[in-house]
């Protein structure tokens, strides 16, 4: 069963670009994602109570948690959100954040004293060409300058999380740690609507529905095998799967929003297959 946690977060990580646009097209982004985490933060808490968890941990445990969440709930999802609400196209957002991989391969060794082989370097370099095959990017798009500012921030969080995250020395249980993460992710969202934004959200039936999906299928589901793997292997075997997300959210847009699937983009699929499986087997 773990052996197939890598695919199964791939489906569900990429579904989540195919709902953020839904989201923001009905709510402000920051609000909606106040909204998801505070929903995110009692489930686990409840979920912890009902499973007899320690919700009370120690103050160190407890900040370090907090401010994972604050990386990966606040600044990656918020970089994300705001960027797509602006007008910056999914695609090219997507391509942004798809170098987290080449920057924690970068850096886990540096940070983390992990050895990067040639091998997965090998890996890494394919993944991205895959990648960026899929996603082809169009030179004359109009990209928004703070939307390029917000995903690089999302991408550099993204990136630090994962690190701080592996380094982390407290052994939590998963419902514990994310409970905290998606608390820090309210936080971190309610600080911004309370000093910058004028909230707000349209609660359509497109909106209750992405937003359950990104809630149960996302947050709940993805975000806790993510954790695992993260946990269980190392960071840059761990992101390297990354690069399977591009390709998988266009096969997804095809399937659901019949956006189009050239073959251009299936040898993409196919070349980023490849990295990823040479990035990650022993």
């Amino acid at each position: 069963m773990i052996r197939i946690f890598p695919f199964i977060f791939v489906l569900l990580w990429s579904s989540a670009f195919i709902t953020t646009k839904p989201i923001t097209d009905n709510s402000d982004p920051f609000a909606a994602l106040t909204f998801r985490f505070a929903l995110v933060a009692l489930g686990f808490f409840l979920y912890s109570i009902y499973s007899k968890q320690k919700v009370l941990v120690g103050k160190k445990n407890f900040l370090e948690s907090l401010l994972s969440g604050v990386l990966f709930h606040g600044f990656y999802l918020g970089g994300v959100f705001y960027s797509i609400s602006i007008g910056m196209p999914t695609a090219i957002a997507a391509l942004i954040v798809t170098l987290q991989p080449v920057l924690t391969n970068a850096l886990s060794g540096p940070i983390l004293n992990e050895k990067v082989s040639t091998k997965q370097w090998t890996g890494v370099i394919l993944g991205f060409a895959g990648a960026g095959l899929v996603i082809g990017i169009d030179i004359g798009s109009k990209i928004p300058t703070a939307g390029l500012i917000a995903t690089t921030i999302a991408l550099l969080a993204i990136t630090f999380s994962t690190l701080w995250q592996k380094k982390l020395s407290n052994n939590l249980p998963l419902s514990v740690s994310n409970m905290n993460q998606a608390l820090g992710g309210f936080i971190f969202h309610f600080i911004i609507i309370i000093l910058f934004i004028d909230p707000y959200i349209d609660f359509t039936q497109t909106f209750v529905i992405a937003m359950s999906h990104q809630i149960f299928m996302v947050s709940f589901g993805a975000f806790t095998i993510l954790m695992f793997l993260i946990k269980n292997n190392s960071a840059s075997k761990t992101v390297s799967i990354f690069f399977l997300i591009p390709a998988t959210s266009a096969f997804m847009a095809w399937l659901f929003l019949n956006e189009s699937l050239t073959r251009l983009d299936l040898i993409g699929f196919l070349i980023t297959s490849i990295g990823v499986y040479i990035a990650t087997r022993d």
